[in-house]
């Protein structure tokens, strides 16, 4: 006697599936659990699910989320697929970044079944399985200092490399010990000393990209290197300096959007006055400033270092 509990057991072992993968199952994991095509053809007309790139069909008619996208992206591909790049750094919980397409990559010589809208499958011989992170509930995504490096060499251009790389140890993704570790399994890219010098930049202490322009400027003009995120306590409390020449008692105060809200304008002004006050002298660079006018906020960092003492080998 055929047991009559069988539909009731394979639905229930489907939607459980399905919510393992943000309500996404391949044509292949159905037909597995016992679907036919035909049912499947009759709950999409029915409008009870919803087709999703060649492969892919949510158990629902809602509105698709990111996550469940993420997961069409990697199903679409095949089995050894995961996110990759900038999409797998998003999936880790990088923020204030956006991609408009998924990047997912596979094995050299797999065979992709399929390119959609929003999402990029390519073969890449950087494929490792120690390099993905499998989690229940989540798409398998590659491990963030993994991600961050691979975002870095296929960015649309070196400043969005240095980007990438500085909001993951930002965002406290990954350290910079962990993208050098990565970077140096890379053998050969044109990008590669770009990305080197930017982590080492990083490992210094570099916390926004605005200080790594901060640095480099001073570089290229034969400035000596500051102390970068140094801690100073006053009687007024303690506090982080974006950076500090201590030989010569310099600061600069690097100045982004952040310190233009008016929460922040008085403590900014009380932190100023009380280093100064202690007998530094404290520049403020802002953002705008170092994008407009650089030669001049540089100039003044050059002037500020030889009033207190610096010698400029260059003038010399």
């Amino acid at each position: 006697m055929p047991d009559q509990r069988a539909p009731t057991l394979r639905l229930a072992a489907l939607r459980a599936l399905a919510d393992s993968q943000c309500g996404v199952v391949t044509r292949t994991q159905l037909y597995a659990s016992g679907v036919s095509r035909g049912e499947v053809r009759a709950q999409i007309r029915a409008c009870r699910w919803q087709r999703l790139g060649a492969h892919c069909l949510a158990l629902h008619t809602g509105p698709i989320e990111p996550a469940t996208r993420a997961w069409v992206a990697v199903l679409e591909a095949g089995p050894r697929a995961f996110l990759d790049g900038e999409a797998a750094l998003i999936a880790a919980g990088l923020e204030h970044y956006t991609t408009d397409r998924l990047r997912v990559s596979v094995p050299r010589g797999a065979r992709i079944r399929h390119r959609g809208t929003g999402y990029d499958i390519r073969q890449t011989r950087r494929w490792s399985a120690q390099d993905v992170l499998r989690e229940p509930g989540h798409p398998p995504r590659a491990k963030p200092a993994v991600a961050a490096i691979h975002a870095a060499l296929w960015a649309r251009s070196d400043r969005q490399a240095a980007l990438l790389l500085t909001m993951t140890v930002q965002q406290h993704l990954a350290t910079a010990a962990d993208l050098a570790e990565q970077l140096l399994r890379v053998r050969r890219d044109r990008r590669r000393g770009h990305l080197a010098t930017v982590i080492l930049d990083l490992a210094g202490g570099v916390r926004s990209l605005s200080e790594l322009d901060v640095v480099r400027g001073c570089r290229d003009r034969h400035l000596p290197p500051p102390d970068l995120q140094v801690l100073r306590r006053t009687p007024q409390g303690s506090y982080y300096l974006d950076m500090r020449w201590h030989a010569w008692r310099v600061v600069v105060e690097v100045d982004g959007i952040q310190h233009q809200w008016a929460e922040n304008l008085v403590a900014d002004a009380v932190r100023h006055n009380a280093i100064a006050i202690e007998g530094d002298t404290v520049l403020r660079l802002p953002i705008l400033g170092l994008r407009l006018a650089p030669g001049t906020f540089f100039g003044q960092i050059r002037i500020a270092l030889r009033a207190n003492g610096w010698r400029d080998d260059a003038a010399a």
